[in-house]
């Protein structure tokens, strides 16, 4: 699907991925980029791309990805000034990192993982992410009827693209239990379509809140480039994965990480 002239939706659009990724969209000539985010910070984030393109291209909106009525007056909003959203990247994430089960050596104590914290987690990096997707596909079904269309027919253009954030802590990392259903198949009825990008250690904020300390002993030596990737390197990426239809499924951007034993 092709960048320019389309209208783009990312979630944690303030820093990190979900920043470089709207900057990259933007060199690439999209009409509009809503950036989605919980901190104030999305307005200078927004401000910069714009100066940056010469041209009002970017929109901030301030809230909780996880608040429904949030989602669906951001969705409204967008679709009311710049037409139907053609591309969605979820990219707002936390992490709560701790081991599943901890003993307390000194008490002999066993302390398992907050289910609560858990649940936070899950509600932004997965619930959340698979809603503000959901919410794009729906608009684009509605619209089709609307215009008396039905299933896409693979002689049309791609009417959208969601990328997805995954991470190669699904290979499994010890301390991430709460970090690492597809749409695929629904969505593409619509002429959706939906991959997984997996980065590798990113310079976040998020990762570097892990500390240097932390970074250069357990995260660096695992890693092939043995540097962080630079998120302009994921944004292009995930520029690849929305304007080459053929690709689907995953795309792992992990610069040769492996868990440690």
């Amino acid at each position: 699907m092709r960048i320019d002239d389309k209208v783009a939706l990312i979630t944690g659009g303030a820093s990190g991925i979900g920043a470089a990724v709207a900057r990259e969209l933007a060199k690439r000539g999209a009409r509009a980029i809503v950036l989605v985010d919980r901190s104030d910070q999305v307005h200078e984030c927004a401000a910069s791309i714009n100066d940056s393109a010469g041209r009002k291209v970017a929109e901030p909106k301030v809230g909780e990805v996880t608040d429904e009525a949030f989602r669906v007056r951001v969705y409204d909003q967008t679709i009311a000034q710049h037409g139907v959203v053609n591309i969605c990247v979820p990219a707002a994430g936390i992490t709560r990192d701790s081991l599943a089960v901890k003993m307390d050596k000194a008490t002999g104590k066993v302390v398992m993982y907050p289910l609560q914290t858990f649940r936070e987690v899950t509600e932004i990096n997965l619930l959340a992410p698979i809603y503000w997707a959901l919410e794009m596909v729906a608009r684009i079904a509605a619209d089709r009827f609307r215009r008396g269309l039905g299933r896409w027919d693979p002689q049309e253009k791609v009417q959208g693209t969601v990328v997805f954030i995954g991470s190669v802590s699904s290979q499994g990392n010890k301390g991430q239990i709460s970090y690492a259903a597809t749409l695929t198949k629904e969505a593409i009825f619509y002429g959706v379509r939906c991959g997984v990008i997996h980065p590798g250690f990113t310079d976040t904020p998020m990762v570097r809140a892990l500390g240097e300390e932390y970074i250069t002993k357990n995260i660096l030596p695992y890693t092939q480039l043995r540097r962080l990737i630079r998120p302009e390197e994921i944004a292009d990426a995930i520029c690849f994965m929305i304007s080459n239809s053929a690709v689907s499924g995953e795309l792992w951007a992990d610069a040769g990480w492996h868990p440690s034993a």
